[in-house]
């Protein structure tokens, strides 16, 4: 795995609960987002993974071995989400500083190759302050991969992104997946999370309330079939009534023109996970 957190708990000094006894795992080669509102823990679980901060009991692994150890960190590659970097600092230089400071031996080389892949090829002299936002978050995910590290934590990549810049992020995430390197992205964005994680954790109150595909999560709520007096729904049916149901309107001799599956969407399932346990 690459990251396993069991039954991670963090209190602070007036004895406030940040994460309740947390246990979510990270495979190999896999996306994972986590999703709460704010106040959730999941900050708090990104910085105990990065070893930024200890957690009161549990721990977390990243790679086989202990957030925070010297093993665990060259595993790991971090962009927090309110990452600033020296306006002055070119795209190459700031490469340079960050294969210093992780240890990186890659040189020019690396920093080449880390570049091309997030889109900034063209980008190798240009000042930071000089860039969009779009650029500054590949930039930094750039910098999150020198080193080659195999597991990336990712807070809020996209939050303050325009669609194109969503999509092209959505699409970078996608190849570093297909490269073999596991991502836990911390977003409030549903969409973006629903688009393109293998699975999704929902965080609330420091509790993790639930876990799985987005395609697991959405919880059926019937088959609608539109005929010619219009559309009927039938609830509570699911994929494997949809035959019978043609079939037997086919037989009372009913026109049949199409026949939907309703799901519930990701939002749905997750104001009903965070609402569940404050309404």
């Amino acid at each position: 795995m690459a990251i396993v957190a069991r039954d991670v708990r963090k209190l602070y000094g007036d004895d406030t609960a940040a994460l309740r006894g947390v246990s979510l795992e990270v495979g190999d080669a896999e996306l994972v987002g986590l999703l709460g509102p704010n106040g959730a823990g999941k900050s708090t679980l990104t910085k105990i993974a990065c070893g930024l901060v200890r957690p009161t009991s549990g721990g977390v692994e990243v790679g086989g071995h202990p957030a925070g150890s010297r093993e665990a960190r060259s595993n790991l590659g971090y962009l927090a989400e309110l990452f600033r970097f020296p306006g002055w600092m070119k795209a190459d230089e700031l490469l340079v500083l960050h294969q210093r400071l992780a240890g990186s031996d890659g040189g020019s080389g690396e920093r080449v190759e880390l570049l091309e892949l997030v889109g900034l090829a063209d980008a190798t002299a240009t000042p930071v302050e000089e860039m969009s936002k779009g650029m500054q978050q590949r930039l930094g995910i750039a910098q999150a991969l020198v080193g080659g590290p195999r597991v990336l934590l990712l807070d809020e990549p996209t939050s303050a992104l325009d669609p194109v810049g969503r999509g092209i992020v959505r699409t970078l995430l996608a190849e570093l997946r297909s490269r073999g390197h596991s991502v836990l992205l911390n977003s409030h964005l549903l969409s973006e999370v629903e688009r393109v994680c293998d699975r999704v954790a929902i965080l609330d109150d420091g509790r993790l309330v639930t876990d799985g595909r987005p395609e697991d999560l959405a919880k059926p709520r019937g088959v609608e079939v539109d005929v010619d007096g219009g559309t009927r729904l039938y609830e509570g049916a699911t994929r494997e009534d949809v035959p019978r149901i043609v079939a037997e309107l086919v037989a009372a001799g009913e026109r049949v023109y199409g026949a939907r599956i309703l799901a519930s969407t990701l939002e749905e399932t997750y104001l009903e996970a965070v609402q569940g346990r404050t309404g």
